[in-house]
């Protein structure tokens, strides 16, 4: 599982960047960020390593993204506000993760840290 993102109280880490695959690159299946072609182990575990921290960042922010929009989507103050249920199938999540993604978006929003 990936460690907790940092709350706004705490400096964010900047994860290496995920460079461009050009589509020529990326259509090719073995090709990733350009790993295959590093010949030294320890630059590639440092490589890889980097990788997986930016990955694992991006997945924790986006799921923050999720979590922000899902509780906009179901503030009862909204004319057009969307149930859980709705929010679950847009978002292809169960009721119960999509209940608890609006209450962690809520929490954000009032900028608590998460649990």
């Amino acid at each position: 599982m990936a460690e907790p993102t940092p709350r706004r109280h705490e400096p964010r880490l900047r994860p290496a960047p995920l460079l461009f695959e050009p589509a020529e690159a990326a259509a090719d299946p073995e090709h990733f960020f350009d790993l295959e072609s590093v010949d030294d182990p320890r630059a590639l575990l440092e490589r890889a390593t980097e990788l997986t921290h930016a990955f694992r960042a991006a997945a924790d922010r986006a799921m923050e993204f999720q979590a922000l929009a899902a509780a906009q989507l179901a503030d009862p103050r909204r004319f057009d506000r969307l149930t859980t249920a709705d929010i679950a199938e847009r978002a292809e999540w169960t009721e119960d993760y999509a209940k608890k993604m609006v209450e962690f978006g809520r929490d954000l929003m009032r900028g608590e840290p998460a649990d």
